[in-house]
């Protein structure tokens, strides 16, 4: 399975940007799929989750301003992004559960990162 995530780039502070994770390979179901973010210096962090029956949640810092949504006909995680602040700098990842072929077991699987850049 790979995941080819695109969409970062350098974007003013209040500006927006749309991420997206498309998955490919054995697939036979995907379950969850989340974005989370590594700023220099920190944790790798929670932004978005939803799942299969597209229940969401966010972290308290953007909720209001971000929207993970998915297309499951593309295996596909979108995260948009609005009313950008220099804070949200830091590499996206994301992150899906996938369920191979003749299994019933999920494996997690992460994306190679998309670097977002907001200056202010």
């Amino acid at each position: 399975v790979q995941l080819q995530a695109s969409g970062g780039g350098l974007v003013q502070a209040g500006g927006s940007l749309r991420l997206s994770c498309a998955a490919s390979g054995s697939i036979s179901r995907i379950n969850g799929m989340s974005w989370y973010r590594q700023a220099p210096g920190n944790q790798r962090e929670l932004v978005a989750a939803i799942t299969s029956g597209g229940r969401t949640n966010y972290a308290d810092s953007v909720k209001g301003r971000f929207t993970i949504s998915r297309a499951n006909s593309k295996n596909t995680v979108y995260l948009q992004m609005n009313s950008l602040k220099p804070e949200d700098t830091a590499v996206y990842y994301c992150n899906v559960g996938v369920v191979a072929p003749g299994t019933w077991y999920s494996n997690d699987y992460w994306g190679q990162g998309t670097l977002v850049t907001v200056s202010s």
